[in-house]
């Protein structure tokens, strides 16, 4: 088997995939913040990541596969000040900031659920991590790379490139940074444009706090990463990854922030990126009004869809495109992802039905499964390795029609061979099916709940049409919506 390489974003160039600690793996993405519906952009971030756990697995790695939940100090406009994202969402709906964290975490667990993506190994939280930020910080400011204004405490940017470089990940030199933004105003306490809050006071207002060796405040978005990565992975791991919005300055920060705290000049060997979704060739975003939620992908219901696709689909049509390169959503684009999956999964039933005869000797299976796994082990080339699938398909349908033989262990390998990639490394299933009838049950049950937790949602919002369109799908499909004052329930007639 050729050896895996990944293209890593902070040497800019493809490196030779050599744990630290073969053959286990540690691996840790950052997660969502759960304060809102979980998008397409989140959706594709935690599918290629999915995608990546997977086929470590699957070539033999043990891996510890780190996802955080934010659930606190991600503010609003990602400012240095002013309220919580998930404070502010609790005030509107009247409710406990935790409440609106278990909605939200809820949500976000079943749409992954609906795409196949798999859990992560170990899912921590920021607030179940005060106790450990609040250590981080003392490492730092006993380090001398961080500075206490009133009760907050702000990293120095600027003494820490004094000693380590910043900015590398991102490509940015400091020097550039600093010319780039606005003189403090006098207001603001930090010394410095650059540097970023560790730990924030919290005034009375403010929901989401703790108390603190500096007085009663919160933690910086920044920080939890860095404490809960090198908590579950060590001070030096292996893979970090995320969507390529957070390479500057999230991913920025936390690598200063470790080096900051533990004085490990390499925290993370690995750093992998994903990139944007677009529409059309326009950028995916509410103010551009082309941005899909999930549940309108599957439903059709939206503006710019002419009908909605099925779960499979969408992830067949993510994996089309290479993780780093930006995808962009067209109906064309779907309807062609959803023949093409057609056409794989008809092959691979015709193949399970296929009756070994003689030995093609024409056919060499050494070569395509080598192609699949030179795909894979190129930087998790998920498109070549379809288009190899692709390849393999012309012979099974040869097969088929009767236009060539293959011997038993030809037909046996290949089951083995499209069984491996496609399901356990590229997560396609049977729509509708975790590959038995429970888990059919798990996932249809687990859609229903989303479609209509999302009905409630858009009644919450006053979005009539959205709440009576969900109910009449499901009508459709033989779903009774019952709605009460506890809220609302389904069955099947």
């Amino acid at each position: 088997m050729q050896p895996l390489h990944i293209q890593n974003s902070l040497s800019r160039k493809k490196e030779l995939f050599e744990p630290l600690n073969a053959p286990h793996v540690g691996m840790y993405v950052c997660g969502p913040t759960v304060y809102s519906n979980v998008h397409l952009g989140n959706v594709r971030t935690f599918l290629s990541f999915d995608v990546i756990y997977r086929y470590l697995e699957f070539i033999g790695y043990k891996v510890r596969y780190v996802r955080n939940i934010t659930d606190v100090g991600h503010l609003v406009g990602d400012a240095e000040d002013g309220e919580d994202k998930i404070g502010k969402m609790a005030r509107l709906q009247k409710l406990e900031p935790m409440e609106i964290v278990q909605k939200y975490t809820n949500d976000f667990h079943d749409v992954m659920r609906v795409f196949n993506i798999l859990p992560p190994s170990i899912e921590p939280t920021a607030t179940g991590h005060i106790i450990e930020q609040i250590s981080s910080i003392e490492k730092i400011l006993e380090n001398g790379y961080a500075y206490e204004v009133n009760g907050s405490i702000y990293f120095s940017v600027r003494k820490f490139s004094e000693d380590y470089p910043y900015g590398e990940l991102s490509g940015r030199k400091i020097d550039e940074l600093l010319s780039n933004t606005r003189d403090l105003d006098g207001q603001s306490e930090k010394k410095d444009p650059l540097d970023f809050a560790l730990w924030k006071k919290a005034d009375d207002s403010h929901l989401m706090r703790w108390p603190s060796p500096w007085g009663i405040g919160f933690p910086g978005w920044h920080l939890e990463c860095s404490v809960m990565s090198t908590k579950y992975l060590g001070e030096e791991f292996d893979i970090h990854g995320g969507g390529m919005d957070l390479k500057f300055p999230h991913h920025e920060c936390e690598i200063a922030q470790n080096i900051g705290a533990n004085k490990t000049p390499n925290p993370v060997r690995y750093w992998i990126h994903g990139n944007m979704l677009t529409v059309n060739g326009r950028k995916m975003a509410k103010s551009e009004g082309n941005g899909f939620t999930p549940d309108e992908l599957i439903t059709g219901n939206h503006k710019l869809l002419e009908r909605g696709y099925s779960p499979m689909t969408v992830r067949f049509f993510m994996l089309m495109g290479h993780y780093a390169s930006t995808l962009d959503f067209s109906n064309e684009a779907l309807q062609a992802a959803e023949k093409g999956l057609s056409k794989l999964t008809n092959a691979v039933e015709a193949l399970g039905k296929l009756v070994g005869g003689e030995e093609n000797t024409d056919f060499n299976f050494t070569a395509l499964s080598d192609k699949c796994y030179a795909a894979m082990n190129d930087d998790f080339n998920t498109p070549i390795l379809i288009a190899s699938l692709f390849e393999g398909v012309k012979t099974i349908n040869s097969a088929v029609d009767g236009r060539i033989s293959l011997s038993s262990t030809q037909i046996s390998n290949l089951k083995v061979l499209y069984s491996g990639f496609m399901k356990d490394v590229l997560g396609l299933v049977e729509e509708g099916s975790k590959g038995s009838a429970e888990g059919s049950e798990d996932l249809a049950s687990n859609l229903l709940d989303l479609l209509v937790e999302l009905r409630s949602d858009a009644k919450s919002n006053k979005d009539w049409a959205s709440a009576d369109r969900i109910r009449n799908t499901l009508s459709e499909l033989g779903v009774t919506v019952k709605d009460s004052k506890d809220g609302s329930s389904w069955s099947h007639d």
